[in-house]
């Protein structure tokens, strides 16, 4: 009876944390209206957010848009939000690479759909998003590490920092050949 008391409280707290983690740190706060958001960040189209989950636990986050040097475009910060709430759901999860296609980590946000956006309201709706879904990445049950090449800015450094290990990898020409240097900050 105690064994199915214990499960039962430890089923039942997850289950709280779980909904915590998922929860949005501004409902109700200055305005913020998710789905409003959603709806006008579903505009500005282009890129992917990838996700590959291996058998050994390990998850791969791409960042794609290689037009705009991996740049968040609108659906690409809705996709993001998407694979966090895929990743709180898989169980045999144990970490986490976020990495960008190509040579660049991320150049940050699109700044044609940053300058659409023309009210104030409408962008601090769009950073509380990103914000919001930026800390449910960072309280993952997972050891996530980024892994940049290339230029990480704006909301790419700021994507970093939701992770618990950062990792630069720079690209060398040393005598005409590529060496691969990794250096950890």
């Amino acid at each position: 009876m105690a064994v199915f008391l214990w499960k039962n409280l430890f089923q039942t707290t997850k289950g709280r944390i779980l909904q915590q983690r998922r929860a949005s740190l501004y409902n109700g706060a200055h305005d913020y209206d998710e789905e409003l958001i959603k709806k006008k960040l579903q505009q500005f189209a282009g890129g992917s957010v990838n996700l590959s989950k291996e058998h050994s636990g390990i998850g791969i986050l791409t960042l794609n848009n290689s037009r705009l040097m991996n740049a968040f475009t609108g659906t690409m910060m809705l996709e993001l939000q998407e694979r966090v709430t895929e990743l709180e759901n898989w169980k045999d999860g144990k970490g986490l690479i976020i990495c960008g296609a190509g040579n660049t980590f991320c150049s940050g946000s699109d700044l044609n759909a940053v300058k659409a956006i023309s009210n104030s309201q409408d962008g601090m709706n769009m950073c509380m998003f990103m914000q919001n879904t930026l800390t449910r990445l960072m309280r993952l049950p997972l050891i996530s590490i980024a892994l940049v090449q290339g230029k990480a800015l704006g909301g790419g450094a700021e994507l970093t920092t939701a992770c618990d290990f950062r990792y630069l990898h720079k690209l060398i020409n040393v005598k005409s050949e590529r060496h691969l240097c990794i250096q950890v900050y």
